[in-house]
């Protein structure tokens, strides 16, 4: 694959109006799929969870979840939308060895939501209000695995495999108006809507909202204006990008290339493209259909979807706090600068932070546990921080530290022994005997052994060189086995040495 040539960002916003858009996928956490009765689980076996119906088979006939009616309506109404009082389905036509029937099972003309907005506020403070065309209901494809070949994608890849199992599994599709005036902004101003809508479908448990296993996936609409121009550019559609660093990075990727093209006299093609994590780059896919290419028509098995007013009424008494609202307050409450927020928000851990404190630590000791050492070992496993160890652990482990009990040496060992399953905070302390030795005697000998090892050490200190004890503090620390509070043997390090013979 050619190397793009790619305009500076200052540059290619001077020459250059950026139009966004953004259409971001929702996987509903339903226990069954949206139009049969297969099971809705990630991580089963190839081709396990499937059935006559999601295949696509004769005599196969769909019937509509309800619960992922419920899950949709309230997502709209979070949405500030307007709840359809009769939508459609329809069939969404074309072929790809992932869609097993050579349709979709969609909505087009006639979504569920409408008419909506989000308001997001960048990390600058500017707050910007993003208008939702639409939010319909659809059902999601299987899963292609390409084998062989250098990129994991069709290109070069001897074969593929399909998996079945994510076909019909039930999808919003949130689809965003234009946005323009984002200028430099562009690319944080596609972060932080994802963002939004991920937290939004969060707290509202509908879906598992983990991106990193596809139940949240943005395509990015990218399009130049040339300044002073009233005539809109043609689009690309970066399709299902599945992190909120990527969206940025994917963003400012395609406004740096597009502006390269038109300004050497090129034209951009309207297609989609995918991104490429490893390389930070987007390569052409396939030319972007327009709707009459999928031949729309609506799907002659089901009925249309009538929701009572007055059960719409009722999901809009069951929504949670606003997630923008809750930032505000949970900064307020807790007293953190703004970075420090957003340091939680960003590893995603506002919820474990919030629990944490709910069961008894201090937001300081929540935040620094939560986005220091658990994030730290999470990384490292390649799974979510929340998975490894619960909140109330946490705080226990944190009122060990407050009450003198461990030090942060010693609390990252209890940590690591209650992620590895040998029980609560304080059963690893005791198991593994971590607890800070807080008899002095036991402290004095060590001092003095020490001292008595390093008589130049002593010397420097009775000669008013009081940072020469850190030397002997080392060693204390080191035959304690780190079980020891540093403070404490500091003070006693001073007062053997100026009481010393």
């Amino acid at each position: 694959m050619a190397k793009a040539e790619l305009m500076d960002y200052d540059k290619a916003l001077e020459l250059f109006e950026p139009v966004l858009g953004f259409e971001v996928h929702v996987e509903l956490n339903t226990k069954t799929k949206m139009f049969c009765g297969c099971a809705n689980e990630f991580g089963s076996g190839a081709n396990t969870n499937t059935c006559p119906t999601c295949l696509g088979l004769p005599g196969g006939l769909p019937q509509v979840n309800e619960k992922a009616i419920e899950s949709s309506i309230r997502l709209g109404l979070a949405l500030e939308c307007q709840i359809a009082e009769s939508s459609r389905f329809a069939r969404k036509n074309y072929f790809y060895p992932d869609t097993a029937k050579n349709f979709q099972t969609s909505q087009y003309d006639e979504p569920i939501a409408f008419d909506g907005r989000v308001t997001i506020e960048l990390e600058s403070g500017r707050e910007i209000t993003v208008e939702i065309e639409r939010a319909h209901m659809e059902e999601d494809a299987g899963k292609l695995t390409h084998v062989g070949g250098a990129t994991g994608r069709i290109q070069g890849a001897d074969y593929s495999l399909v998996d079945y199992n994510r076909g019909g599994v039930p999808l919003v599709e949130i689809v965003t108006k234009m946005i323009e005036g984002a200028e430099s902004d562009a690319p944080e101003i596609g972060r932080t809507y994802v963002r939004a809508i991920r937290d939004i479908v969060k707290g509202l448990g509908v879906s598992n909202a983990r991106m990193e296993e596809g139940n949240v996936r943005c395509d990015a609409n990218v399009s130049l204006r040339p300044r002073g121009s009233s005539t809109l550019g043609t689009r690309t559609e970066t399709k299902n990008v599945n992190s909120l660093r990527s969206v940025e990075r994917a963003v400012r990727y395609e406004i740096q290339r597009q502006a390269a093209i038109l300004a050497a006299g090129g034209v951009i093609i309207q297609e989609t493209r995918h991104w490429h994590e490893d390389t930070g780059t987007t390569s052409a896919g396939r030319p972007k259909s327009d709707a009459d290419d999928y031949r729309y028509f609506p799907e002659p098995d089901l009925v249309p979807v009538a929701p009572a007013r007055e059960w719409v009424e009722e999901l809009r008494g069951t929504l949670p706090e606003q997630p923008a609202l809750r930032r505000k307050r949970l900064t307020a409450d807790w007293g953190f600068t703004a970075l420090e927020f957003q340091d939680v928000a960003n590893a995603d851990l506002l919820d474990e932070v919030e629990a944490t404190i709910a069961a008894g630590a201090t937001p300081a000791a929540a935040r620094k546990w939560w986005t220091g050492e658990i994030a730290r070992l999470a990384n490292a496993q390649g799974v979510p921080a929340g998975s490894l160890v619960s909140p109330a652990h946490v705080a226990e482990v944190a009122k060990l530290v407050d009450a003198g009990t461990l030090t942060d040496r010693l609390a990252r060992q209890v940590l690591e022994g209650v992620i590895a399953g040998e029980g609560s905070p304080q059963e690893v302390v005791d198991a593994r005997g971590l607890a800070v030795v807080s008899d002095d005697g036991a402290l004095i000998a060590a001092i003095d052994e020490a001292l008595q090892a390093q008589p130049d050490v002593l010397a420097k200190i009775r000669d008013g060189k009081v940072q020469a004890a850190g030397a002997v503090i080392g060693a204390v620390m080191k035959a304690m086995r780190g079980q020891a509070d540093a403070a404490r043997v500091r003070e006693l390090v001073l007062e053997r040495a100026g009481s010393a013979e």
